[in-house]
This record gives C-alpha cells, structure tokens and sequence, in this order.
C-alpha cells in the first residue's frame, strides 16, 4: 500500500504538477471544514420509562450495537445494558432498587456540595516534636535485610 507522500513523490517525479495543485486543493478543503468535536455526552439523561422504553424498542428493531444506543440517546452503555438484560428502569416505582440507589446517590452529592470539610492542621509545639511517636508496625514482623541473609 502506498502512503500519500509516496504517492505525491511520485506525481513530482512524472511532473504531473496539475494533479499536485488538485491534491493541494483537496488538502487545503479538508482544512477549512476540519473542526474540534464536542464530547461525546457532557452530562447523561436521567433515565426514564419512557427512555428504557426507547432503547428496549431500538434494541428489537434496529441491529444497533448498546454503546451506538447509548450515544444517540445521550446515555450511559451501563444503564442501557441494565434495560436489556435486567429489565430495570421500565416502571416508575419509586420503591424500585435503582429508584432508591439513584436517590440516595443524589442525596449524598447534597450533603457533600453543602458541607465542606474543615481542614485541620496539627500545630507543633517545642515539647510535642520531642516526643517520640509508637512505631505502628513494632509487634509486626521484623523486616529481613539483604545483609542478614
């Protein structure tokens, strides 16, 4: 298989200069229509019926793969995973297990937003540096030196 520089040496070397400026304007096409794409999903759907309903019904009718699903619905290849094979999310139960997971995750990224963690730093004193600190592993086994062997 031959490379585009391989390719472009060669057209210099027959001196097809027509075809160098056809693949110079090729280039400088694709340049001006090249951009950064965004993320693939910036933050997910909350799953609904309605959305288990939707991927269950891409799932039977179209050969999409789950992460393909995932993508055209904005979701997680996870939570679409979990509606194929586990049937989860179909209802509206709020006693459902992955209703009340999903509440207490919510519950806990609130009290962590709200409480901050005070930092707390020791302050050393002259007479505490002296003392001298429990060695944590003293009653554990002894470390064998190279030497001792």
């Amino acid at each position: 298989m031959t490379t585009l520089k391989e390719f472009e040496d060669a057209l210099r070397e027959q001196g097809m200069h027509m075809a160098l400026a056809i693949l110079q304007k090729l280039r400088d096409r694709d340049r001006t229509k090249r951009s950064v794409t965004p993320a693939r999903r910036i933050a997910g759907k909350k799953m609904t019926p309605e959305l288990a309903r939707r991927i269950l019904e891409l799932h039977a009718t179209t050969e999409m793969t789950q992460q393909e699903i995932a993508f055209q619905l904005g979701v997680n290849q996870g939570r679409v995973n979990e509606v194929i094979k586990r049937g989860k999310w179909l209802d509206d139960n709020p006693a459902a297990p992955e209703a009340i997971a999903r509440d207490k995750a919510k519950a806990r990224m609130a009290s962590a937003a709200t409480r901050k963690r005070p930092e707390t730093r020791e302050v050393r004193t002259a007479a505490s540096s002296n003392k001298k600190r429990p060695n944590p592993k003293a009653g554990s086994q002894a470390q064998l030196l190279l030497g001792d062997l």
